[in-house]
């Protein structure tokens, strides 16, 4: 398995298929559930963002990003061994005026570093995790060669996702992120 560019996204499709299927029958709750949103929207997706819908901590029971929380994987592919390290960092960074937590993701392959990547999340008040953008830089053979997958919600276009629902519904689908022809994931319950 290759967790390389998109990584997070990778990674985190594969963090929510297992923590999702589990909970098949959740999330039918009236009020709290995120909207569904048409995959095929046809170019029409414009989600309502506004800072005071989302709080400090993001406590989603499903993907918690709590200050010094890390995780490491580790695969081989090609006969290449694959480590990735995700850290929720206590930075935090400021993205449509929403205050993101920043989360660090290193990508190394047979020891050597070829991506280093900041994420920035945020949880709106019903629990929804948004994924807001990324500051992502690509390596090979210790220099930098592109910064490709790079992108901030409210610039140039760019609108932000959300990566982890409060309360899954199964067939629910959803934006986990978007900027044309960059940035263009899509999750499904």
């Amino acid at each position: 398995m290759r967790l390389t560019k998109p990584g997070w996204s990778k990674l985190l499709l594969i963090v929510a298929v297992a923590l999702l299927v589990g909970t098949a029958g959740c999330g039918d709750r009236e009020g709290d559930a995120a909207p569904v949103i048409d995959p095929v929207d046809g170019g029409d997706y414009d989600p309502d963002i506004a800072p005071a819908d989302f709080v400090e901590t993001i406590n989603n029971p499903y993907l918690p990003l709590l200050p010094g929380t890390r995780w490491v994987y580790e695969g081989i592919e090609e006969g290449e061994t694959e480590r990735v390290e995700v850290e929720v960092t206590d930075e935090r960074r400021e993205v449509m005026g929403i205050s993101a937590v920043v989360v660090r993701d290193t990508v190394y392959e047979d020891g050597e570093l070829v991506e280093d990547t900041y994420d920035w999340f945020a949880q709106d008040l019903d629990g929804n995790v948004w994924y807001l953008g990324e500051d992502s830089r690509e390596y090979e053979d210790g220099e930098l060669v592109g910064t490709a997958g790079s992108w901030e919600a409210g610039v140039d276009g760019a609108l932000p996702g959300i990566v982890m629902l409060a309360n899954p519904v199964v067939g629910q689908a959803y934006r986990q992120e978007y900027y044309e022809d960059e940035a263009e994931d899509l999750g499904e319950v």
